[in-house]
C-alpha cells in the first residue's frame, strides 16, 4: 500500500485529495490545524496530524511524527490569499508576512523537515501552485502579493529539486477552483480539479522533476 502526507487538509483541495486518495487504496496521513479539522480527518480514516505551518513549534513535531514513514507522494496544499489588491495599493508588513509565511516559509521548512522521506521512498513532492505565479503569464497587479508568494513557491520548489535528485518535485497549477479561497464563479469543481492533478501526478516521472505542471496536462511557463 503506498503512503500519501497532504499538508493542509482541512477543507477544499486539501480535503479532496485525502479523500480521493483514500477512495484509492492509499494510506492517508493529512494534517490540519484545528481539532474540528482533525476529527473529521480521522472520520474518513485518515492519520490526521495537527499542524500550523505557520508556527515553528508546530512543525518541529512533524519529522518525528512521521519517524519510519517513507512518503509516496507528499503534497503541499497550505496557502493564504491576502488582500486582493493591486501595484497601487501600498500592502501592510502583516498582511505580506502572513501570506509569505504560510505560501513560501511554510514549505520551505516541510521541505527540510520531510523530504528525505519522500526522497527515500522514490517518491513525488507536489506543491500546490497556481497560474496567478507564472511571471510570464501575468496580466495584472490584482492579489500581487499572492502572486509574489507563488512565484516564491515555485522557485522553491526549483530549487530544492537539485538538493533532493532521488524524488520528483514540482509546482502545479490547480486552475480556478470552487474553493473558499477561488469563490463560487470558478469554472472548475474541487473534484475535477483533484482528480486530474492525480492524474498528471500519476504519470510524473524525475525527469519531469523541477517543473511547473497544470492540472489539465500541461506544462506552464515560469
Amino acid at each position: 500500500m503506498k503512503t500519501a502526507l497532504v499538508i493542509g487538509a482541512s477543507r477544499g483541495i486539501g480535503h479532496e485529495f485525502v479523500c480521493q486518495l483514500l477512495k484509492a487504496g492509499w494510506n492517508v496521513y493529512a494534517t490540519a490545524r484545528f481539532a474540528s479539522d482533525i476529527d473529521k480527518l480521522k472520520g474518513l480514516n485518515a492519520h490526521a496530524i495537527e499542524l500550523d505551518v505557520s508556527s515553528a513549534s508546530s512543525l518541529a513535531g512533524l519529522d518525528w511524527q512521521l519517524d519510519g514513514v517513507k512518503i509516496d507522494l507528499a503534497i503541499y496544499v497550505a496557502g493564504f490569499y491576502g488582500p486582493n489588491t493591486g501595484a497601487k495599493d501600498i500592502p501592510s508588513a502583516s498582511d505580506f508576512d502572513q501570506v509569505m509565511h504560510v505560501n513560501v516559509l511554510g514549505a520551505m521548512q516541510c521541505i527540510a523537515l520531510i523530504g528525505s522521506l519522500v526522497e527515500d521512498s522514490g517518491g513525488k513532492f507536489v506543491f500546490v501552485s497556481s497560474l496567478m505565479g507564472s511571471i510570464n503569464q501575468t496580466q495584472s497587479s490584482f492579489g500581487w502579493i499572492y502572486r509574489a508568494s507563488k512565484a516564491a513557491l515555485n522557485m522553491v520548489v526549483k530549487s530544492a529539486s537539485h538538493d533532493y535528485p532521488n524524488a520528483t518535485f514540482v509546482a502545479m497549477n490547480p486552475g480556478w477552483v470552487q474553493t473558499q479561497m477561488g469563490g463560487s464563479n470558478a469554472p472548475t469543481t474541487v473534484q475535477e480539479s483533484v482528480s486530474k492533478m492525480l492524474a498528471v501526478i500519476d504519470q510524473l516521472s524525475m525527469s519531469d522533476s523541477g517543473s511547473f505542471q497544470s492540472y489539465d496536462g500541461r506544462e506552464m511557463s515560469w
